[in-house]
């Protein structure tokens, strides 16, 4: 994964506003977190990006809940 600039903050950032940097998670798909001035940490947004190591019933429970958080109001016509 290549260092965005745009996406990058520092530890002293994060620990003065999260919900900031949670926000920018979710718009970029992630932050990369600078600790002295090095790469440290990364926040994702496993919506856009899912890049964490899961079990496959893990990956099946994770897709399952994204489909239907997305098409909540179809399968709701369809339950009907």
């Amino acid at each position: 994964m290549t260092i965005d600039p745009n996406v990058t903050v520092t530890v002293a950032e994060v620990t003065q506003d999260f919900s900031k940097i949670a926000k920018l998670a979710e718009e970029k798909g992630h932050v990369t977190i600078l600790q002295n001035g090095r790469p440290k940490l990364l926040v994702i947004d496993l919506d856009t990006e899912p890049q964490i190591e899961m079990s496959e019933d893990e990956k099946f429970a994770f897709v399952a809940t994204r489909i239907l958080r997305e098409h909540r109001a179809a399968f709701e016509e369809l339950a009907k």
